[in-house]
Protein backbone atom coordinates (compact mmCIF):
# COMPACT_ATOMS: atom_id res chain seq x y z
CA UNK A 1 0.00 0.00 0.00
CA UNK A 2 1.77 3.47 -0.87
CA UNK A 3 1.58 6.06 1.51
CA UNK A 4 0.53 9.23 1.61
CA UNK A 5 0.91 12.48 3.06
CA UNK A 6 -2.46 11.62 5.13
CA UNK A 7 -0.29 8.35 6.62
CA UNK A 8 0.49 9.06 10.25
CA UNK A 9 2.61 7.21 12.72
CA UNK A 10 1.47 7.94 16.48
CA UNK A 11 1.70 7.28 20.22
CA UNK A 12 -0.63 5.31 22.60
CA UNK A 13 -0.06 4.67 26.03
CA UNK A 14 -2.45 2.34 28.02
CA UNK A 15 -1.82 3.56 31.68
CA UNK A 16 -1.77 1.66 34.59
CA UNK A 17 -5.36 1.73 35.32
CA UNK A 18 -6.18 0.47 32.18
CA UNK A 19 -3.45 -2.40 32.56
CA UNK A 20 -4.65 -3.37 35.90
CA UNK A 21 -8.39 -3.90 34.56
CA UNK A 22 -7.18 -5.96 32.06
CA UNK A 23 -8.05 -4.04 29.44
CA UNK A 24 -5.40 -4.35 26.58
CA UNK A 25 -6.56 -6.74 24.72
CA UNK A 26 -10.20 -4.92 24.07
CA UNK A 27 -8.54 -1.44 23.98
CA UNK A 28 -5.87 -2.65 20.58
CA UNK A 29 -8.75 -4.37 18.95
CA UNK A 30 -10.69 -0.79 19.04
CA UNK A 31 -7.44 0.44 16.83
CA UNK A 32 -7.41 -1.97 14.70
CA UNK A 33 -11.12 -2.18 13.70
CA UNK A 34 -10.62 1.21 12.89
CA UNK A 35 -7.97 0.12 9.94
CA UNK A 36 -5.21 1.22 12.02
CA UNK A 37 -1.50 -0.90 12.23
CA UNK A 38 0.10 -1.88 14.90
CA UNK A 39 3.88 -1.09 14.51
CA UNK A 40 5.58 -1.27 17.99
CA UNK A 41 4.33 -2.50 21.63
CA UNK A 42 6.18 -3.22 25.23
CA UNK A 43 4.82 -3.50 28.58
CA UNK A 44 6.88 -0.74 30.52
CA UNK A 45 7.50 -0.22 34.24
CA UNK A 46 7.74 3.13 34.06
CA UNK A 47 10.36 5.29 36.45
CA UNK A 48 9.63 8.38 38.05
CA UNK A 49 12.46 9.96 35.67
CA UNK A 50 10.26 8.99 32.49
CA UNK A 51 7.07 9.85 33.90
CA UNK A 52 8.52 13.17 34.37
CA UNK A 53 9.72 13.65 31.02
CA UNK A 54 6.85 12.45 29.77
CA UNK A 55 4.74 15.13 31.47
CA UNK A 56 7.04 17.81 31.23
CA UNK A 57 4.13 20.00 30.06
CA UNK A 58 2.49 19.97 32.89
CA UNK A 59 5.02 20.45 35.64
CA UNK A 60 4.91 23.26 37.85
CA UNK A 61 0.50 22.46 37.80
CA UNK A 62 -0.70 21.07 40.89
CA UNK A 63 -1.83 17.80 39.60
CA UNK A 64 1.70 17.17 37.86
CA UNK A 65 2.54 14.95 41.25
CA UNK A 66 -0.73 13.11 41.24
CA UNK A 67 0.31 12.40 37.58
CA UNK A 68 3.60 11.18 38.22
CA UNK A 69 2.20 8.77 40.47
CA UNK A 70 -0.66 7.27 38.42
CA UNK A 71 1.97 6.33 35.23
CA UNK A 72 4.40 5.20 37.69
CA UNK A 73 2.07 2.61 40.29
CA UNK A 74 2.22 0.03 37.75
CA UNK A 75 3.11 -1.05 34.18
CA UNK A 76 1.79 0.99 30.83
CA UNK A 77 1.50 -0.85 27.37
CA UNK A 78 3.22 1.83 25.06
CA UNK A 79 2.41 1.58 21.55
CA UNK A 80 2.78 2.93 18.23
CA UNK A 81 -0.18 2.57 15.24
CA UNK A 82 -0.15 3.81 11.66
CA UNK A 83 -2.70 4.43 8.96
CA UNK A 84 -4.59 6.82 7.47
CA UNK A 85 -5.40 10.18 9.46
CA UNK A 86 -4.02 8.22 12.59
CA UNK A 87 -3.91 10.80 15.09
CA UNK A 88 -6.87 11.93 14.62
CA UNK A 89 -9.27 8.43 14.41
CA UNK A 90 -6.86 7.46 17.54
CA UNK A 91 -8.22 10.65 19.62
CA UNK A 92 -11.69 10.15 18.66
CA UNK A 93 -11.66 6.35 19.25
CA UNK A 94 -10.06 7.54 22.88
CA UNK A 95 -12.98 10.11 23.52
CA UNK A 96 -12.61 13.38 25.69
CA UNK A 97 -10.47 13.58 28.64
CA UNK A 98 -12.71 13.70 31.21
CA UNK A 99 -14.55 10.26 31.09
CA UNK A 100 -17.90 11.81 32.29
CA UNK A 101 -17.81 13.53 28.76
CA UNK A 102 -16.51 11.53 26.82
CA UNK A 103 -18.73 10.21 23.87
CA UNK A 104 -20.47 6.71 24.24
CA UNK A 105 -18.45 3.85 21.89
CA UNK A 106 -15.30 5.61 22.82
CA UNK A 107 -12.80 4.06 25.20
CA UNK A 108 -13.00 6.46 27.96
CA UNK A 109 -16.86 6.68 27.36
CA UNK A 110 -17.50 3.06 27.60
CA UNK A 111 -14.68 1.85 30.09
CA UNK A 112 -14.33 4.79 32.58
CA UNK A 113 -17.12 7.30 33.97
CA UNK A 114 -14.68 9.47 36.61
CA UNK A 115 -15.24 13.16 37.05
CA UNK A 116 -12.91 15.88 37.44
CA UNK A 117 -14.65 17.11 40.77
CA UNK A 118 -14.43 12.95 41.88
CA UNK A 119 -11.05 12.36 41.14
CA UNK A 120 -10.26 15.10 42.57
CA UNK A 121 -11.69 14.35 46.14
CA UNK A 122 -9.95 10.72 46.13
CA UNK A 123 -6.68 11.06 44.05
CA UNK A 124 -5.94 15.01 42.82
CA UNK A 125 -5.73 13.16 39.05
CA UNK A 126 -8.73 11.54 36.82
CA UNK A 127 -7.77 7.81 36.09
CA UNK A 128 -8.77 8.05 32.21
CA UNK A 129 -7.33 4.68 31.09
CA UNK A 130 -5.03 5.62 27.82
CA UNK A 131 -2.84 8.29 26.42
CA UNK A 132 -2.52 9.77 22.84
CA UNK A 133 -0.55 11.84 21.00
CA UNK A 134 -2.43 15.09 20.10
CA UNK A 135 -0.41 16.29 16.91
CA UNK A 136 2.67 15.03 14.94
CA UNK A 137 4.65 17.05 17.18
CA UNK A 138 3.73 15.35 20.31
CA UNK A 139 3.47 11.72 18.29
CA UNK A 140 7.26 12.53 17.12
CA UNK A 141 8.50 13.46 20.85
CA UNK A 142 6.42 10.79 22.86
CA UNK A 143 7.59 8.20 20.45
CA UNK A 144 11.58 8.99 20.76
CA UNK A 145 10.79 9.04 24.35
CA UNK A 146 9.18 5.35 24.60
CA UNK A 147 11.25 3.13 21.63
CA UNK A 148 14.25 2.99 20.03
CA UNK A 149 14.18 3.25 16.03
CA UNK A 150 14.98 -0.39 16.13
CA UNK A 151 11.84 -0.96 18.14
CA UNK A 152 9.31 -0.92 14.93
CA UNK A 153 7.84 -3.70 12.78
CA UNK A 154 9.21 -1.73 9.24
CA UNK A 155 8.16 -4.45 6.82
CA UNK A 156 4.75 -5.70 6.84
CA UNK A 157 1.02 -4.95 5.99
CA UNK A 158 -2.16 -5.75 6.59
CA UNK A 159 -3.68 -8.21 4.47
CA UNK A 160 -6.78 -5.93 4.57
CA UNK A 161 -4.62 -2.75 3.62
CA UNK A 162 -6.28 -2.12 0.51
CA UNK A 163 -10.04 -1.60 1.56
CA UNK A 164 -8.64 0.88 4.40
Amino acid sequence: MKKSTTWEQTFVMIKPDGVKRALIGTIISRFERAGLTLTGMKLVEVDREKAEVHYESHRGKSFFEPLVGLLTSGPVVAMSFEGAHAISVVRKIVGGTEPLEAAPGSIRGDFCHMSYPRSKERLGVIPNLIHASDSSESAETELTLWFDKDDFAQNYERSDAGFM
